[in-house]
């Protein structure tokens, strides 16, 4: 379901644009549609107050838990059941964060990403990724959302610009606080700048050697990393957000001294923020998280080089956090995972199935 499908059926059951708002900010908030001190039957039409039942259980029913795994470090991992009861991913993150889906699955095939392996299923609706942060809300309060769950924003950008045009609105989230997570796509720095709703924008990195990302990347758009760098800039200094460049940390293949010199100089005087996060490891991928030490000496080297770095403790170790792995357990007994072995990578010779 589309959030412009919703609007048009509180159109036909009588609602004006007073009511429409008032119906999808309560929903996105996770707050009773009873709620407030005007009696409901007071402000909206007769027609509209009789489907409200009926509305917010199908409107709950566009994402529900399915299970709910806690982390130790306070996230929590969420299965979610869409109404088709295809399932993706949420998680609760420290803080107030959020990370949402976009796609069943995804079509970029990052090597190292569960997500990857499988393809793409469907797009998911912009009423469906706005449900995913009502059923957060249930559970505790939600001031960010990140757009870096399942799938590639970029592939459903309709859908996830009229989501994120609500959340940043009706939603109550500072536009600061809604970042949208891409490998990069031109459509992407067509359409973010237009938005009445301009969120944050995370760029996947992961290296600064242009055929290498093409092996761990295997069907994003060809923008070499100077190009992505130079697109974000140009956001950037459209917005005043600095961009959060992403580099998921793969021991071996991209935490080499070769890289922290280009990242120096691709990153240097840019309105920048390199997040380094180590690997979620995946069971079946030929890919590892590099030590503690490996992964904080990189960071220590870049800061002192002046470029702004922050290591990310993954969240959700402990919980299966590498994206899509809690799906795949779900559907464990019907798939079947074969890794993708990149040709030139520093990787394990062999791939490994699954069991």
């Amino acid at each position: 379901m589309r959030i412009e499908h919703l609007r048009q059926r509180l159109q036909a059951l009588g609602a004006n644009p007073r009511h429409t708002q008032r119906v999808l900010r309560l929903w996105s908030q996770a707050l009773p549609q009873h709620s407030g001190r005007r009696e409901v039957a007071h402000f909206l039409p007769a027609t509209l107050v009789a489907a409200l039942p009926a509305l917010t259980r199908e409107l709950a029913a566009l994402a529900v838990l399915q299970s709910e795994h806690p982390g130790d470090d306070g996230s929590a991992r969420l299965l979610v059941a869409l109404a088709d009861g295809q399932t993706v991913e949420s998680v609760l993150l420290p803080r107030g964060g959020l990370c949402v889906s976009t796609q069943v699955g995804c079509a970029v095939g990052c090597v190292f990403c569960m997500t990857g392996q499988g393809g793409l299923v469907r797009q998911v609706g912009s009423a469906e990724i706005v449900a995913q942060v009502a059923l957060a809300r249930t559970l505790r309060p939600v001031n960010k959302v990140v757009f870096m769950g399942m799938g590639e924003p970029a592939h459903n950008l309709d859908n996830v610009m009229e989501a994120i045009d609500l959340l940043g609105t009706l939603g109550n989230i500072g536009h600061k606080q809604l970042v949208f997570s891409t490998v990069g796509d031109p459509r992407v720095f067509e359409t973010l700048p237009l938005g009445r709703v301009k969120p944050a924008l995370a760029l996947s990195l992961h290296t600064t050697r242009a055929a290498l990302r093409e092996q761990l990347l295997p069907r994003a758009p060809r923008m070499t990393p100077a190009e992505l760098v130079d697109a974000g800039e140009r956001y950037a200094r459209a917005t005043g957000y600095p961009i959060q460049y992403q580099w998921t940390l793969l021991a071996g293949i991209n935490d080499g001294d070769d890289e922290v010199e280009e990242l120096v100089r691709l990153l240097h005087g840019k309105s920048a923020i390199l997040n380094l996060i180590p690997y979620n490891t995946v069971d079946g991928l030929p890919y590892r998280r590099p030590s503690s030490d490996q992964a904080a000496d990189m960071a220590r080297r870049l800061h002192r080089r002046g470029i702004l770095t922050k290591l990310r403790q993954s969240a959700g170790q402990d919980v299966e956090a590498g994206c899509g792995q809690l799906r795949a357990r779900a559907d464990r007994p019907t798939r079947r995972v074969v890794p993708i072995q990149p040709v030139g990578l520093n990787a394990a010779s062999t791939a490994v199935t699954s069991s």
